[in-house]
């Protein structure tokens, strides 16, 4: 079961069984707001691979709304209104009323303007980017941190499509364990990239069991990080 910090109390909070709406409160197309987007995107997916109906809610302007399709980000519905209980993901500053708020910390950097619109590699490596930062604190896209994203994703995506011509197996289950232990605890998405990399150089687990556990936490994380499968030999 997912526990998250409601920032409304400071508590840990577990997201209890069912309809669930994940309400995405942004008003403007900054970096920050598509940070928003963003954790709500991957909390609605965390929900889901527990078994638990989820709803996203989100008004974006058109230019968010452009930039969030870019990364991948699941359309939303604009009525917050229906049943289930509400997760409400927000800024710091952003007043809410009732239910659980999971706050995020601003963003900002290359990707703050929406003019020069993202190519689909700098799109991934932004959404790489601001998910290797705890989204308690603020982000700062640098030209050192896209590189580092875009040379990750380039070289998870081809160890992911060589893995891919082995026979496949079965994904250890330490490493779903650990996968599903990190994300559940606060939606810890750090310690899901970082057993990511362990596994990149566990050279005793075979190369089938390497690729389903990356296209497993794929589901997660949405990198399309299989999607170079059949682009290398």
């Amino acid at each position: 079961m997912l526990r998250i910090t409601d920032a409304g109390t400071g508590e840990p909070t577990d997201v209890r069984p069912g309809l669930t709406r994940v309400h995405a409160h942004v008003a403007r197309a900054d970096t920050s707001a598509l940070r928003v987007l963003l954790v709500a995107d991957v909390l609605a997916r965390a929900l889901e691979l527990g078994g638990t109906p989820v709803v996203m809610v989100a008004d974006p302007p058109a230019e968010l709304r452009a930039r969030a399709d870019a990364l991948g980000i699941r359309r939303a519905e604009t009525d917050a209104l229906g049943g289930g209980q509400i997760l409400h993901v927000l800024g710091p500053e952003d007043p809410v009323a009732d239910g659980i708020r999971v706050e995020v910390a601003p963003a900002s950097g290359p990707a703050e303007s929406a003019e020069s619109a993202e190519s689909a590699e700098s799109s991934s490596a932004v959404r790489l980017a601001l998910l290797a930062h705890p989204r308690s604190g603020p982000v700062d896209l640098d030209s050192g941190a896209l590189t580092e994203a875009q040379e990750t994703l380039a070289r998870w995506r081809k160890t992911v499509a060589l893995w891919a011509n082995h026979p496949s197996k079965p994904i250890p289950e330490h490493v779903r364990q650990e996968l599903r232990t990190a994300w559940e605890d606060d939606l810890d998405i750090l310690a899901v990239l970082d057993v990511l990399r362990r596994l990149e150089g566990a050279d005793d687990v075979p190369d089938g069991a390497r690729f389903e556990s990356y296209a497993y936490a794929d589901r997660l994380l949405g990198l399309e990080l299989t999607r170079e499968i059949g682009a290398w030999a």
